[in-house]
């Protein structure tokens, strides 16, 4: 059995944000055995799953990307948006858009120390639209 819902994650600043209590809210049931997908439906923020505890990750992880991918390239052709957004739209790909995770006793199985994160990259990215899709 498949189920699909698509929602809206409120607008966050640029930054890493942990979101796995604003996904489940938005989830009904988890099925006993399962997996759940999830996609982001923008090019210029990312999903992933990483360390929930300490905030400093977060921070470092922001620090890596704007390292990696700096704004202002002269090398970018992509600046009509501002010099946030070719940025963006690499560190999205560096991500990725999409998480898979396994589902057991109608709890999503991560490790202790995981989470569920919007990599915001853009300054003003506005409300992010989330698919949700439940195969059990």
């Amino acid at each position: 059995m498949t189920q699909q819902i698509e929602f809206t994650l409120r607008a966050f600043p640029r930054g890493i944000h942990l979101v796995t209590g604003e996904v489940m809210r938005q989830l009904l049931q988890l099925p006993e055995c399962g997996l759940l997908h999830l996609l982001i439906k923008h090019t210029s923020a990312a999903l992933a799953l990483n360390e929930n505890a300490d905030p400093d990750v977060r921070h470092d992880l922001n620090a890596i990307f704007d390292r990696l991918v700096p704004e202002n390239a002269p090398y970018y052709l992509h600046t009509d948006e501002g010099p946030d957004d070719m940025p963006s739209h690499a560190k999205s790909v560096i991500v990725g858009s999409t998480l898979t995770l396994p589902i057991t006793s109608g709890h999503l199985n991560l490790g202790t120390w995981q989470g569920i994160y919007l990599c915001e990259f853009r300054d003003y990215g506005g409300p992010r639209k989330i698919v949700a899709t439940i195969v059990s």
